[in-house]
């Protein structure tokens, strides 16, 4: 049973790694690179778990701590950035009307 949580967690980490490198936005790939620190923490903790090593869920607590202050630096790092303002099309007035 716990081969079959480790692979799953194995593929779900996969899939967390392909949607960080493909985005499509800053924010997918902020959250991918999160998801794939949490599986990671899971993943730590199953194996120590299965090895019958209890010292390993301190490892996976420390990591967690670790993934929450990086997840939260690069949101930071997001905020600080000037966020780009999408331009309004410019409206078409017939000949003669003033512009507003």
């Amino acid at each position: 049973m716990l081969l079959a949580a480790v692979l799953a967690i194995l593929v779900t980490m996969v899939l967390a790694l392909i949607r960080a490198l493909l985005g499509p936005t800053a924010y997918d790939r902020m959250l991918a690179s999160n998801l794939f620190g949490t599986k990671t923490v899971l993943l730590i903790a199953v194996g120590g778990h299965a090895l019958d090593w209890p010292s390993f869920v301190d490892v996976a607590l420390l990591y967690a701590m670790i993934n929450f202050v990086g997840t939260l630096a690069v949101m930071r790092f997001f905020q600080a950035q000037p966020q780009p303002q999408p331009q309004a099309p410019a409206a078409e007035h017939p000949p003669g009307e003033e512009h507003p």
